[in-house]
C-alpha cells in the first residue's frame, strides 16, 4: 500500500496535512465500494490500522488519523448506510474531546474487525 508514503513522514510520524490529500486522491469507485457497506468499511480500516501499526504508529497517532478521516468524511461524503449516518450524527454533535474519544473507539472497533471474520 503506497499511500502510507504520502501520509507518514520520514521520522515515522503521521503527517495530518496529507490525510485529506490521500482521501481526495482515492479513486471514486474504490471509495464508493468501501463506503457502501459498513462491514467493508470496517475491514478497510482494519487493514489500514494494521499497516500503520506495522510501521510503528501508536494508538494516539491512529486516533488522530481517524479524526482526520472522520472530519473528511463528515465534510465531503454522504453516509451510505445507517451505521455511517449514526457516526456522522454523533460526530456533528460531539465536542472536540468527544470526537477524539469516538476516534479512539473507531480505532478499537477496526482493530477488532478480524475477530469477526
Amino acid at each position: 500500500m503506497s499511500e502510507h508514503n504520502h501520509v507518514v513522514k520520514k521520522d515515522g510520524e503521521l503527517d495530518m496535512n496529507k490525510v485529506d490529500d490521500a482521501m481526495n486522491k482515492m479513486d471514486q469507485g474504490e471509495k464508493e465500494q468501501i463506503l457502501a457497506n459498513f462491514d467493508t468499511f470496517k475491514s478497510y480500516l482494519h487493514k489500514r490500522i494494521k499497516l500503520a501499526e506495522s510501521i510503528g504508529l501508536g494508538e494516539e497517532q491512529l486516533a488522530k488519523g481517524a479524526e482526520k478521516v472522520a472530519n473528511y468524511l463528515a465534510e465531503h461524503e454522504d453516509p451510505r448506510n445507517s451505521e455511517e449516518k449514526l457516526l456522522q450524527e454523533l460526530w456533528k454533535v460531539g465536542s472536540e474531546e468527544e470526537r477524539h474519544k469516538l476516534a479512539h473507539m473507531l480505532v478499537k472497533l477496526a482493530q477488532n474487525e478480524s475477530s469477526h471474520h
